[in-house]
């Protein structure tokens, strides 16, 4: 008997910090803003400073296609490069109250 799959099988459960690692952005607990109850968040230097409109629906934890309807609404900012459109990682941040940092 085969198997269709080859290797371990995925679980949907993955750490919550995941999809922010590979977007390229850290957040910060220890700094002043973050005492006074701020989340701040580093914007990684040499990472993208976009993201596309699904990983961007990746990392508020909804689906592809609701993205893109939020896209259509516009209640997710976003810059439109030609046919491209993608979603500037600091309006996001700003949109789930984290200011961006630079170090």
């Amino acid at each position: 008997m085969s198997s269709v799959h080859s290797g371990p099988m995925r679980t949907t459960e993955t750490p919550i910090s995941s999809p922010a690692i590979r977007s390229g952005i850290a957040v910060t607990t220890g700094t002043k803003a973050a005492q006074e109850g701020r989340r701040t968040a580093t914007i990684v230097p040499g990472e993208r400073l976009v993201l596309t409109v699904a990983e961007a629906g990746e990392l508020l934890g909804i689906s592809r296609a609701f993205a893109y309807e939020l896209v259509a609404r516009g209640k997710l900012p976003v810059i439109r490069l030609g046919r491209r459109i993608v979603v500037p990682k600091a309006a996001l941040l700003a949109m789930v109250d984290l200011s961006p940092q630079t170090d």
